[in-house]
């Protein structure tokens, strides 16, 4: 998360900031669609152009409440950052609709409209190449899981199980659990390279990012693969369909395919003065 500063003093309370949600080229389509949006904290959308042909869709918000100072502190309350990160990404998927944008990272921050459109004329030559790469493609996320606890474990015959004490029962309980979810991790994993393999006709990029631990993955199962694809918008429809065929058949292995989407994972984002 982003905020940019520059020389000049810190702002006081009663001043705003420039919220940058994304930025693409400047015509009618996402002009009409920039009028009808509401930002974070219901702020309205608006372009900030220059000339060049490029604009950037910005809200004004509060320096009290948008500053790098005040963003750190309120980002680490979960709610909070949840808001604003639902009314960044409608903003972000109601532009993508009507026209190809590069989604902004959440909190890019300027210290006003004139210094968004100086980026703009400053990055010119990057956005636009950037723009034309990513122009009719579209972003889909594909997650495989190993879940070992929804397959049930070999258990020995009701005979052998008999003659044992309750602790060696409870340890070759262990060692078949163990072994179950060694398999099922090991499937895993190779459906994944398959589901890379799969598509890779149908894909122009790729990107592998960090596998979500714990709570972040929000599913069941533990997240062994959480990769990006950017697909031609022609191809969407039969990336999905090649995917869905996948894992019928493997006990304890899920793929999660998500999107189309606007290409997040593809757009080089703004680079403030400062992080928050």
């Amino acid at each position: 998360m982003n905020t940019a500063a520059d020389a000049r003093p810190s702002p006081t309370a009663g001043d705003e900031l420039s919220y940058v949600y994304a930025i693409g080229r400047d015509h009618a389509a996402l002009q009409r669609t920039a009028v009808l949006l509401s930002g974070v904290d219901d702020r309205a959308v608006r372009l900030v152009t220059r000339a060049g042909g490029l604009a950037a869709l910005v809200s004004h918000v509060p320096a009290g409440v948008y500053d790098e100072q005040a963003l750190k502190a309120q980002l680490e309350d979960l709610s909070r950052l949840e808001a604003i990160a639902r009314a960044h990404h409608a903003v972000v998927d109601a532009a993508f609709a009507a026209a190809t944008v590069l989604p902004m990272r959440l909190a890019t921050v300027y210290r006003d409209d004139d210094r968004v459109t100086a980026v703009l004329g400053e990055r010119h030559d990057e956005f636009d190449r950037l723009l034309q790469r990513l122009d009719r493609h579209v972003e889909f996320g594909v997650k495989v899981y190993a879940d070992p606890d929804s397959v049930p474990v070999r258990r020995q015959p009701h005979g052998e199980r008999t003659a044992e004490s309750p602790g060696r029962a409870y340890l070759q309980q262990r060692r078949a659990q163990r072994r179950t979810g060694e398999d099922v991790r090991r499937a895993a994993a190779a459906v994944a390279a398959d589901a890379a393999t799969a598509v890779r006709d149908l894909a122009s990029e790729r990107v592998v990012h960090r596998p979500q631990q714990g709570g972040l993955s929000g599913r069941s199962g533990e997240n062994v693969a959480n990769d990006a694809y950017l697909v031609p918008a022609h191809s969407a429809q039969g990336f999905r369909t090649r995917l869905d065929a996948l894992v019928r058949d493997t006990p304890g292995v899920r793929i999660e395919v998500t999107g189309p989407w606007a290409p997040y994972s593809f757009a080089m984002p703004v680079e403030g003065g400062g992080a928050a």
